[in-house]
């Protein structure tokens, strides 16, 4: 186990196990090694406590579950407490349904900076290839391969470039996109001390851009960002999403209108509450 990590790996979870046990599986396989996993997880049922406390005791990895109970989709509160649970001074943030390639970790690290947030991607892979994924396949990297994804039903795209992009590429294509460099909570770092400074998470964000709005407030903090959409590499498993509703994306949109302008940098409903 790492008793002084420098990096505490974010991964949030909702009553998914087949989901997360692969994006665990993904992190056993990576590069960079000084790192602890700490699980925000939004209400699951004790099938998954007991998931986590079976893996954690047989993983390599320092495994930190952080829970509270099930009170709708309240993925930002979770998030905050697990920004109190983290142990290293820089975070990495990603999903319980993202399956991180070998190299992940390292390119957050080595592209870490003072004064900056990286901004990274996903490849979205259709449910049925995302079903048959298996443990070897991530082991070996070969779910990594266009090719392989192909023969295993990914439709063609030229989003497949993502995948086959050598580093060079990689950052010609980052320098080029026009993709916003925002806070994508499915793969994005930053330092722990900026994202206290910003409070964390705005609690009264329910789904729909809290993470974009968490990324609003680095920036007037006078926090930039940089590209890593192309080099920092997970597949997004698909699913359902039942907590998707309008008006809760309605009620985030005012929200990020307020942030952007009235250039906010603090949100009193984050991390640390105002005493009424």
């Amino acid at each position: 186990m790492i008793k002084d990590p420098s990096i505490s790996v974010i991964i949030s979870t909702y009553n998914s196990i087949p989901w997360l046990e692969k994006t665990l599986w993904s992190y056993e396989h990576q590069i960079f090694r000084q790192f602890e996993i700490v699980i925000a997880d939004d209400g699951s049922n004790d099938e998954t406590k007991e998931f986590i406390k079976k893996y954690s005791e047989k993983s390599s990895k320092k495994i930190i579950h952080v829970w509270h109970e099930d009170n709708g989709f309240q993925k930002s509160m979770i998030l905050n407490k697990a920004l109190s649970a983290c142990n290293a001074e820089y975070v990495v943030m990603s999903d319980g349904d993202c399956i991180a390639r070998e190299d992940f970790l390292q390119i957050h690290y080595e592209r870490r900076e003072h004064g900056y947030f990286l901004s990274g991607g996903y490849y979205k892979l259709p449910l049925e290839l995302s079903q048959n994924i298996t443990e070897e396949d991530i082991a070996t990297q070969r779910c990594f391969n266009a090719n392989w994804l192909r023969s295993n039903g990914l439709p063609a795209s030229y989003k497949n470039q993502k995948l086959t992009s050598g580093f060079v590429t990689a950052k010609i294509m980052e320098n080029l996109t026009p993709t916003n460099a925002s806070w994508n909570g499915h793969n994005s770092s930053g330092w722990l001390v900026d994202l206290k400074k910003v409070n964390g998470f705005d609690e009264r964000m329910q789904y729909g851009g809290q993470d974009r709005e968490l990324g609003e407030r680095l920036f007037n903090l006078g926090i930039k960002s940089k590209q890593i959409r192309y080099s920092a590499i997970c597949l997004h498993l698909d699913h359902a999403r039942g907590y998707k509703n309008q008006e809760s994306i309605d009620k985030n949109k005012a929200i990020r209108k307020a942030t952007r302008g009235e250039k906010k940098d603090y949100t009193p409903y984050g991390i640390v509450k105002e005493s009424k």
